[in-house]
């Protein structure tokens, strides 16, 4: 959940805890979504769970190869490079469609490598500054990948103490 935990409430009724938590939560939100993995990019926002803005794309990163020698730096080498790509064209996506000053929280998925390379470009840092929620797995980011990491967004994870 990307705001700030819940304060104590001044009482410990539980149907006046579960009131307060329902409240907190169900309190309208506009959140980023940002989804990378090796391949694939999601960017997008939405309020209530729902999409108000998206961008999708794909870039092809090679995977790991079992040569040895030359080849093998060479392969890293390409690697790199089509990682460098992808997360370009991440942040010049990302830059465009999420604007920090109307996003109450960040949600991140996918590699977390790639989304700490793409929040750590400059143009981003508002958006990197934002609340964030915990990194989303998510299978190849694409536009229903997207709309359900819109849904899990809202999610809230509530842990139990006592019994």
């Amino acid at each position: 959940m990307p705001w700030p935990p819940l304060a104590p409430p001044p009482t410990s009724d539980p149907s006046f805890v579960a009131g307060v938590l329902a409240r907190h939560a169900a309190r309208p939100r506009t959140l980023g979504l940002l989804l990378v993995r090796r391949g694939g990019w999601a960017v997008g926002v939405a309020s209530e769970g729902r999409l108000l803005v998206h961008k999708t794309g794909s870039r092809y990163v090679q995977s790991r190869t079992a040569a040895g020698g030359w080849s093998q730096q060479r392969y890293a080498r390409r690697r790199g490079n089509q990682a460098d790509a992808l997360v370009q064209a991440v942040v010049e996506a990302a830059a465009t469609r999420l604007d920090a000053g109307s996003l109450h929280g960040l949600v991140p998925g996918g590699d977390r490598a790639l989304v700490d390379a793409v929040l750590a470009d400059p143009s981003l840092a508002a958006v990197a500054a934002l609340p964030r929620g915990p990194l989303l797995d998510v299978p190849d980011p694409k536009a229903a990948v997207l709309e359900a990491a819109a849904g899990r967004a809202r999610a809230v994870r509530v842990l139990l103490d006592q019994p």
